[in-house]
């Protein structure tokens, strides 16, 4: 079952003033070494009713003191442009199913058994050096699907970008259509994420960290 923080601690997460080491930076990318992000289906199941609480922590929903369950991660990335330079006020959002396999979603098939706790989307919008940080849980497996995570980022003037991001080693990737129809090996590596124990965390939080790589350079 997932932790979850104090009101007065949360608020600070909310804030994101505090990094710490949850933030992986990449300094000094060369573009040569950038691979951009493919592109993927936003699927059926982006929340019809959003939830009242869209914020970036996805375990709990307002200030209800009972989190939701699943394997809590802290998952963080940069929205980088061609060229490596950082995004600045790009809106990202994730969705995914919760711990039972069901979406924020009237459509989907297990809706019965959705985690009420479970936020199911979140939203961030990005500082000056492209960062962005949610909690939320690993993405676990449903049928036909392997564990993923739906991003769509939106900058102002231009098209909206969805991708999915997937556990790095899970078995059930190679049986996901969506994943394999990333043909080309250091695309599909640029969409696999690992999920790895937080440092220090008393209570088996993971951490995880997706660069989103977009194909146009920002206006300076």
């Amino acid at each position: 079952m997932s932790q979850f923080l104090p009101v007065s601690n949360r608020r600070q997460f909310l804030q994101a003033g505090a990094w710490g080491s949850l933030l992986l930076t990449v300094p000094g990318l060369l573009a040569e070494e950038l691979v951009k992000t493919p592109s993927q289906t936003e699927g059926p199941f982006y929340p019809d009713h959003l939830p009242l609480d869209t914020d970036n922590d996805l375990l709990v929903l307002n200030d209800n003191l009972t989190p939701a369950v699943g394997e809590v991660t802290y998952l963080s990335g940069r929205i980088l442009g061609a060229n490596g330079e950082p995004i600045r006020n790009a809106v990202v959002e994730i969705w995914q199913a919760d711990n039972n396999g069901a979406y924020l979603h009237t459509r989907s098939g297990n809706s019965d058994k959705r985690d009420q706790n479970f936020q199911g989307f979140g939203r961030f919008t990005t500082g000056a050096s492209g960062e962005y940080l949610f909690r939320t849980i690993k993405p676990v497996p449903y049928p036909g699907r392997a564990p993923h995570i739906h991003y769509a980022v939106k900058v102002p003037g231009r098209d909206r970008f969805t991708t999915q991001s997937y556990i790095k080693g899970h078995p059930g990737n190679e049986r996901d259509g969506i994943y394999k129809s990333v043909r080309d090996p250091q695309a599909r590596d640029s969409i696999t994420v690992d999920y790895t124990p937080l440092p220090k965390s008393k209570v088996g939080e993971l951490t995880a960290t997706f660069d989103i790589v977009l194909g146009f350079t920002p206006e300076a």
